[in-house]
């Protein structure tokens, strides 16, 4: 199987788009959370005190610096940028955006992924009927695996846990109870609750089974390229010598 890979810059109405044409040298990269965005925002020059306005604007700072290499600076913003109309459209043509998303001189810089390249042609024409686009690359993926780094944002393999489902993953995990052998029970991670064994046992599933349902959607990405089938899959299992 071929994927594609896509890589295009857009023009439309956006805090960040705006900011970056105002600041030609600045690049901003998003990645979007469930409900804000985290901005990595770099400049090889000295910030003059426009771009430090524009910055205090945008949110919380959560890391500054400025040294030789020029300034960088982490953000925490609620601006809510990131267009739910365009990741819609990508949904729509089954292309899936890969983060970050990144701001340059006056353009929004996006890539995602098709298993179809009439897809990715079908993308281009609807985003062009109402805005500036250009296709800055497209290329064919065959024969190799896509980095898991590149398939989702954290935020959407958490999707719908409850903040106790997360709590008990998180304890079951600092515990020991995923690795081989497993260094501890259910009991004994439950005894270190306020909650019955069968309450934290009822968390942890419903953990398991929603981060396992949510993964499941970029697996197809994972071993689409793999022309390997390590487990046989749907392949008769042989027949037990002696059977009848």
């Amino acid at each position: 199987m071929v994927l594609y890979e896509a890589s295009l810059r857009v023009k439309h109405e956006c805090p960040y788009r705006e900011i970056s044409e105002r600041h030609p040298d600045l690049t901003i990269r998003e990645w979007p959370l469930s409900d804000c965005q985290v901005l990595e925002i770099t400049s090889e020059k000295t910030p003059t005190d426009r771009l430090l306005e524009d910055i205090d604007r945008l949110g919380t700072v959560l890391h500054e610096s400025r040294d030789d290499a020029g300034y960088h600076v982490v953000t925490q913003s609620c601006l809510c940028s990131l267009e739910a109309s365009i990741i819609d459209r990508f949904e729509a043509h089954n292309c899936l955006y890969q983060s970050p998303t990144i701001y340059r001189q006056g353009w929004e810089h996006y890539t995602v992924i098709a298993f179809d390249e009439a897809d990715v042609r079908a993308l281009l024409a609807d985003l062009r009927a109402d805005r500036d686009i250009e296709l800055l690359s497209k290329t064919a993926i065959a024969e190799k695996r896509i980095p898991h780094s590149m398939l989702t944002p954290v935020d959407q393999l958490f999707d719908d846990l409850t903040d106790r489902q997360l709590a008990a993953l998180q304890l079951a995990l600092e515990q020991g109870y995923y690795e081989q052998p497993r260094k501890t029970s259910l009991r004994e991670i439950a005894g270190r609750t306020s909650v019955a064994k069968s309450t934290y046992e009822e968390h942890l599933r419903k953990a398991e089974n929603k981060l396992l349902t949510n993964a499941g959607r970029f697996l197809r990405l994972v071993t689409a390229t793999s022309s390997t089938n390590p487990l046989g899959a749907g392949q008769s299992e042989p027949a037990e010598q002696g059977a009848d």
